[in-house]
This record gives structure tokens, C-alpha cells and sequence, in this order.
């Protein structure tokens, strides 16, 4: 496991300058967490991102030259990245990765006149009175509103309990439709756990599941505390099923995390590594080539958000001589006219930025994200 996370980090770090490129590219800034606890998910991103770049300069016509800069996924070094794009010349940007960072930037963003499309970050929140800031992933009400249907339509439970971070805006909006779509089908809420950034004792929360009976957990949180849940979990005796959304995603890649623990987990994602299409076998023998690891679904987003950003550019006829307020009027414009056939699922915008495409459910199998259908 360390070598493969060696060499996923070593291959992401080689993105975070600029390819020399001519000087008719069109400059797109990457934002998101290449270190620190949340890089599994920057790196993931910078890398889908990549591929998807140099897939599209590789075929001529429209060329791009990508920027990664990282934030750590802390708010106010997400401002100094996005300054630093702007200082290089970023057009747009594919960003931020996680949410909070991606809230404070799009403000600045809106200011500003620059577009950005999150490849995953999905509160709305993000997208809320700006009409710069689009999406390539599910928004946290569709999620917790599909993983109530789909845990009542293939009955996994009736008792279920949840573990949610009431200080994080992605894992409280998902709690909040799931709670109501959850109750609306007939589902037993019996236990409602909460939990902070700095909580790092799951023991309260993981025994108030217990005692009531929870058949199953739903964690609509990011995947280190949900490690350390299947661990107190695992301790403790309690086997339900626990089943997550996309803050899940990179579990399986925590160094040191033994990953037996997470066999029979489950969540909606819009992308399964194993899916046998051409478009998906293709991106992941590339992924697995360059990173040495099997792609996630934030990889898969970001390298859909290149390839939508380049359909828009292609649309609107934005160039690397498109000043960056102009380019923004024509993105927002070409974006709600485009449709992308992507790793993901076929994709359409609305003018709230939001994405519309199909989740998949996945479950972990030997180690190893698998269909659940």
C-alpha cells in the first residue's frame, strides 16, 4: 500500500507545474488538496484531469495546458492558490476539489468574473447566488435523497442509523434529505450520531448505532473518520452494513488502514472502475499506467470536467486570447447548451449550475470497488 500511495503522490507531483505547451493554449488553474489529509482526493483529481489533457492536445484542434496548485483543503490557502493561477493566467478553473475551499474561492471567483467548474465539490453551498460555478458531481441533496431510495427499493434495512459531521455544510446537507426522503419511504431512523473535524473517539457514536439496533449505518462523510468508525465498529462487534456517498471514495487507499474492514461497504458513486465500456477500460489502464493505482471517482470527474470545459471552450469559441470576464459570460452561456457523454454518465447543466446524470451503486469485494447490481 505505501508504495502504490508513493506512487500516486510521485505522479501528481510531477502536475503540479505547467506542461510547456505553445502559446495557443487555453489556461485552466487546478485547485484541491495534493497534500495533507485530504489529498487522496486532490491527487486523484490532478491526475484524471491530466490524462483527459493531454488526451485532447494529443487529437490537435483545441489545446489546453493545466496549472495544479495545491490548498491542503484549507480555505484560505485555496485564495492564495487561486491567486496564484490568476498571476499565471488561468482562463477558468477546474475547482476547487473539496467544499469548503471551493465556497470561499467561488465567492472571490464571482467577484472576479472567473468560471469554475468543482469536480467534486457538492454542497450547494458551492453553486448558491453565483452563476459562475458549475458542477460536474452530484449536489449533496440528490445524494442523500438517492441513497434513501435506493436502500428502501432493494430493502437492505429497516432500522437505520446515522453518523454524520454537523460541522462540515457537504455531510449536513446529505443528512438532511436523506433524513427526510428516508422517513417519506417508510425507513427507521432509530439513532442520529454527530461528530466535528476533531473528533477522533467514535465510541459514542458507534454504540449509540448498537444499542439501537441499527441494521444499517449511513455515513455521509469523508472517508478518514469513516475509517476510523469501521475500526471502533469492528472492536466493538457491530457488523451492519454501512453504506457512504462520494466522501467515501479513497478508503480503500488510506495507508496503514486495513482494508478487510471495509469489505461489504457500500455507496453511490457516479463511476465503477470495473464497468467493462471501452471509454471507462481505457481511462483506467491509463490511470493504472501512470499512477499505479486504480482510479477513483474523483479522477473520473475531473477528467470529465476537462473534457466538458473543452466542449464549452469548443462551443463558445473561447481561445487562449479570451480575456477571463469574457471567457466566463461564454462559458456560463455554452454550458447550459452542451451535453458531455462522460466516465460518469451523460451530462446536462441548468443555469444553478447543477449537474444531471445517474448515480451507480458500488460495494467494496475483496479489496476492490465492484458493481452492486
Amino acid at each position: 500500500m505505501k508504495k502504490l500511495f508513493a506512487a500516486a503522490l510521485a505522479a501528481v507531483m510531477t502536475l503540479t507545474a505547467p506542461l510547456a505547451l505553445a502559446e495557443d493554449a487555453v489556461k485552466v488553474g487546478l485547485i484541491g488538496p495534493l497534500t495533507g489529509a485530504a489529498a487522496i482526493y486532490g491527487n486523484a483529481v490532478a491526475n484524471g484531469a491530466q490524462i483527459a489533457v493531454d488526451e485532447l492536445n494529443a487529437k490537435g484542434g483545441l489545446q489546453l495546458e493545466l496549472n495544479a496548485q495545491d490548498d491542503e483543503h484549507d480555505p484560505e490557502k485555496s485564495i492564495n492558490a487561486y491567486n496564484n493561477l490568476l498571476d499565471w493566467g488561468a482562463q477558468m478553473i477546474l475547482g476547487c476539489v473539496t467544499t469548503n475551499p471551493c465556497i470561499a474561492v467561488g465567492a472571490q471567483a464571482y467577484e472576479d468574473r472567473v468560471f469554475m467548474l468543482t469536480p467534486s465539490a457538492s454542497s450547494v453551498d458551492v453553486t448558491a447566488d453565483k452563476d459562475n460555478v458549475y458542477q460536474v458531481c452530484f449536489t449533496d441533496p440528490a445524494q442523500g435523497t438517492a441513497s434513501a431510495e435506493y436502500i428502501s427499493e432493494h430493502k437492505l434495512a429497516n432500522k437505520v442509523a446515522v453518523i454524520y459531521n454537523n460541522a462540515d455544510a457537504y455531510s449536513t446537507g446529505i443528512y438532511q434529505t436523506f433524513d427526510a426522503k428516508a422517513k417519506e419511504l417508510g425507513l427507521e431512523i432509530v439513532a442520529v450520531s454527530t461528530f466535528t473535524d476533531e473528533t477522533t473517539d467514535f465510541s459514542v457514536q458507534v454504540t449509540a448505532a448498537k444499542e439501537a439496533g441499527a441494521e444499517l449505518v449511513f455515513l455521509p462523510i469523508y472517508y478518514t473518520p469513516a475509517s476510523m468508525i469501521l475500526k471502533q465498529a469492528d472492536t466493538m462487534g457491530f457488523k451492519p452494513t454501512f453504506f457512504g456517498v462520494d466522501g467515501m471514495d479513497g478508503i480503500l487507499a488510506i495507508e496503514g488502514f486495513d482494508t478487510s474492514l471495509a469489505e461489504g461497504l457500500m455507496m453511490l458513486t457516479p463511476f465503477a472502475a470495473d464497468a467493462k465500456d471501452e471509454k471507462t477500460a481505457s481511462f483506467v489502464a491509463k490511470y493504472e499506467e501512470k499512477c499505479g493505482v486504480v482510479p477513483n471517482q474523483f479522477a473520473a470527474d475531473a477528467y470529465d470536467g476537462i473534457y466538458a470545459l473543452a466542449a464549452a471552450c469548443e462551443k463558445a469559441g473561447v481561445t487562449a486570447e479570451t480575456p477571463v470576464e469574457e471567457a466566463c459570460d461564454m462559458l456560463i452561456a455554452a454550458f447550459q447548451e452542451i451535453q458531455v457523454e462522460g466516465l460518469t454518465g451523460t451530462m446536462t447543466w441548468s443555469d444553478t449550475g447543477a449537474v444531471t446524470k445517474t448515480p451507480i451503486a458500488v460495494v467494496i469485494k475483496d479489496g476492490a470497488y465492484v458493481s452492486a447490481e
